[in-house]
């Protein structure tokens, strides 16, 4: 970023604290927000980045990127007439993080690739924390399951609790599997949910070792499968047909054509 843009942008990031303080005094929606009343907005908030990403839409990105950080400046409005911390103490504790962490880039530490890279910003983080304290408890709760099941596994690697050769993972996907399928059988539905988590667990186990996002995977069949079964109901209604009177076998005929397409 040249010397310009980044005046510019301090001229406009100044702007909106102003325009922030005067929300703040004024507006009487403004007014009486709180840190709890705003925590499920910003969850959704972001995802809606989290959809303009996958679209692929950079002036969505950019318009749900200025959403996200209204809140961020909110929270940190709030938290100054608490005299807890400021928006400049927010990125002071950001810049000073982001230096530490990156020692390959501010120091004299060196890391020649993005996983050498990974390894020592996990080293570093537990340096941070208590003797007493869990590496897994950087881990947010709230996280949707496969988001947390992922991050669990990383944080879990980053103290060297993995497989030695990732060929090795598909033998307890397999285990998993076949452990199910027992509890299946048995009808034991309090097992069966236990094995399934375990069967889930090892997957996204698997697609971790192997460089590939198990959460943007699942989206992507999602995806597909939503595009393909639209497809169906949209030949269905032109044929003037209704889909639960249709055999399975004559919607599979559309369903082929629509992976086709």
């Amino acid at each position: 970023m040249s010397q310009h843009q980044h005046e510019s942008t301090l001229i406009v990031f100044n702007e909106l604290l102003t325009i922030m303080d005067e929300l703040r005094a004024k507006c009487p929606w403004d007014k009486k927000q709180t840190n709890d009343s705003l925590r499920t907005l910003t969850i959704e908030e972001t995802y809606e980045l989290a959809d303009a990403i996958l679209k692929n839409d950079p002036m969505l990105i950019k318009k749900e990127l200025g959403d996200l950080l209204l809140h961020i400046v909110f929270y940190s409005k709030i938290a100054s007439e608490a005299k807890d911390f400021t928006m400049a103490d927010v990125i002071k504790a950001l810049n000073e993080k982001l230096i530490y962490r990156h020692p390959h880039i501010f120091g004299d530490v060196e890391a020649n690739d993005a996983k050498t890279v990974e390894e020592n910003w996990e080293k570093l983080k537990l340096k941070e924390k208590d003797g007493n304290k869990s590496v897994l408890e950087g881990v947010p709760m709230s996280l949707p399951a496969m988001v947390k099941a992922n991050r669990i596994q990383d944080k879990a690697r980053g103290v060297g609790f993995d497989w030695e050769h990732k060929e090795q993972v598909w033998d307890k996907v397999k285990e998993e599997l076949e452990e199910l399928i027992v509890e299946v059988e048995a009808n034991d539905e309090d097992k069966m949910e236990a094995e399934f988590g375990d069967l889930l667990f090892s997957v996204i186990n698997a697609a971790r070792l192997y460089g590939v996002n198990p959460e943007n995977a699942l989206e992507r069949t999602n995806r597909k499968f939503i595009k393909r079964f639209n497809y169906l109901e949209e030949k269905t209604l032109k044929q003037g047909r209704d889909l639960k009177a249709m055999s399975l076998a004559e919607m599979d005929k559309i369903w082929e054509e629509a992976k086709k397409l």
